[in-house]
């Protein structure tokens, strides 16, 4: 009997995916900081905080602006990828005790593959249907507790926020990036646009910024560069390089991330069935995935001096962008 040894193509789509999984697994560590560090009762300014000061900072690095279509399709993205999900994130989050808003955002990968489905042609397979069911009990046994209740507006934020998140993946694939133009450029974008999108309707509902101590100020900079921008940055160039649901069905890990954090740092007690769920979940990460070559690879290009992106190893694709000078 032989056995097959993957390719150097199929070992950097697993390098790709386990550097990608990376993401989800520190936006486990969001409910912890947001608990323990941060004002309490401020969703959207923290969601603010989360994006406009990391996008400004990326563009302030890359010195490149969108242009032509590119400004809309920016919009877009920067709303369903941050400025929407964001706030319906955590309108969820507060609506909805027991975990059920973590039980709501499993379901993401289900919808990126109705969404690549139709936008991508990607043909899903029984195998990927089948392990986003499952993922999404695997979750319910890690989150969700018996005198968990429902909301009707809680469930709705939960299921759009975990809509957006999927089209926006989706989309991003779908339209790549332009030319001379790598990850931490769009991420700088993207995360700029949807901070300028949450900025006035934090300001509309929960009125000034409270005052903020250095615990505060500490936990905004852990969220904005390690949990937003260097997140963002990978998740980003993992859509860029593996098929849009293979990065969806990662989402799974980040319920599962801060189950573990809550039971390292918060002291939180994990039962049985909580780790049931979390290997379930786990399963269900790995069964979603298509692990092999891609079938056209991205080939590098030359990137311009203005795109410091390059520093970190990004590649390129075809269309013009305005570079700040």
């Amino acid at each position: 009997m032989t056995t097959r040894t993957a390719g150097p193509a199929e070992a950097s789509v697993a390098a790709t995916l386990a550097l990608t999984s990376l993401t989800p697994i520190v936006w486990g560590s969001t409910y912890a900081v947001t608990t323990e560090f941060l004002p309490p009762d401020r969703p959207l300014f923290t969601a603010l905080m989360r994006a406009l000061p990391a996008g400004l900072a990326l563009l302030a690095i890359t010195r490149v602006l969108p242009r032509g279509r590119w400004i809309g399709r920016v919009a877009v993205l920067g709303a369903l990828n941050i400025g929407a999900f964001f706030p319906l994130l955590f309108l969820a989050a507060y609506r909805l005790p027991g975990g059920v808003a973590g039980v709501l955002g499993a379901v993401a990968p289900v919808f990126a593959l109705a969404f690549a489905t139709v936008a991508l042609s990607e043909n899903p397979g029984a195998r990927k249907l089948f392990a986003g069911v499952v993922g999404v009990f695997g979750v319910a046994l890690v989150v969700l507790r018996a005198d968990a209740q429902l909301d009707v507006v809680g469930v709705v934020a939960g299921l759009a926020g975990a809509a957006s998140m999927a089209m926006g993946t989706v989309l991003t694939k779908k339209w790549g990036r332009p030319d001379g133009v790598g990850p931490l450029t769009l991420t700088g974008w993207q995360l700029t646009a949807g901070g300028l999108f949450i900025a006035p309707l934090a300001l509309l509902v929960e009125g000034a910024p409270p005052a903020l101590d250095a615990e505060a100020v500490g936990g905004y900079l852990y969220l904005g560069v390690i949990g937003t921008a260097v997140a963002y940055w990978l998740w980003f160039r993992g859509i860029a390089r593996v098929p849009a649901t293979s990065v969806a069905f990662l989402g799974l890990l980040s319920p599962v991330s801060a189950a573990v954090i809550g039971w390292v740092v918060l002291g939180q007690a994990l039962t049985t069935l909580q780790m049931a769920g979390m290997a379930i979940a786990l399963g269900s990460t790995l069964l979603g995935q298509a692990v092999g070559a891609p079938k056209e690879p991205v080939q590098p290009a030359p990137v311009p001096a203005g795109d410091s992106s390059v520093a970190l190893g990004t590649e390129t694709s075809p269309e013009k962008v305005l570079t700040l000078t």
